[in-house]
């Protein structure tokens, strides 16, 4: 096994996957305004995922309710991965594909933003996640991969990683949520 080849193979790849993330400038920029215009009129952010996306989620919000990098007041942000009994309760009660749309009918509001992470883009919770959250008015962000499978054309501003390989997906996914977060912290509301 060559793995100093492989080492650098991948970094090669990890870079080239990033370096495409450039066509989505115009897409983040628009996401980051959504987010921006919610927390100004008083309204949350939600995320939410599965798998490693449930835990991108949970980062994302993190860095928002608390910090990135600077000290600032908190932003109102929801992982709708993190309620054990809820997503249990619905999932028992209505099926999986209804823990997120569950929860955004019940805590949702006009005004509120919903942010999807999903390497295939075609997560049946997500879906009706989106669905839901178009029933109260409440915008939707999709960060995406691969060629951004059935969420792409149903959220409101799609965040494509243009690869097919779910680590690069998932590496770009949190480049682009540091950016974000530091978006927010550079340009404070």
């Amino acid at each position: 096994m060559d793995v100093n080849g492989d080492f650098s193979s991948a970094i090669q790849d990890h870079v080239d996957t990033i370096q495409k993330l450039i066509s989505n400038k115009d897409a983040v920029y628009d996401a980051i305004q959504a987010m921006q215009t919610a927390f100004k009129q008083g309204s949350k952010v939600f995320a939410c995922g599965n798998g490693g996306s449930a835990s991108d989620a949970q980062h994302f919000t993190s860095e928002l309710t608390g910090r990135f990098e600077k000290e600032r007041l908190g932003y109102p942000a929801i992982a709708l991965t993190m309620d054990a009994m809820a997503i249990t309760a619905i999932a028992n009660d209505y099926g999986f594909e209804r823990v997120f749309a569950r929860q955004i009918e019940s805590l949702g509001k006009s005004g509120d933003v919903l942010f999807l992470i999903s390497t295939s883009g075609n997560s049946e919770n997500l879906l009706f996640a989106v669905s839901q959250a178009k029933k109260q008015n409440i915008k939707t962000i999709g960060m995406l991969g691969r060629d951004g499978g059935e969420l792409r054309n149903q959220v409101d501003c799609a965040i494509i990683v243009n690869s097919n390989r779910t680590s690069r997906i998932q590496e770009a996914h949190i480049f682009l949520l540091h950016f974000i977060c530091q978006a927010f912290e550079d340009y404070e509301i």
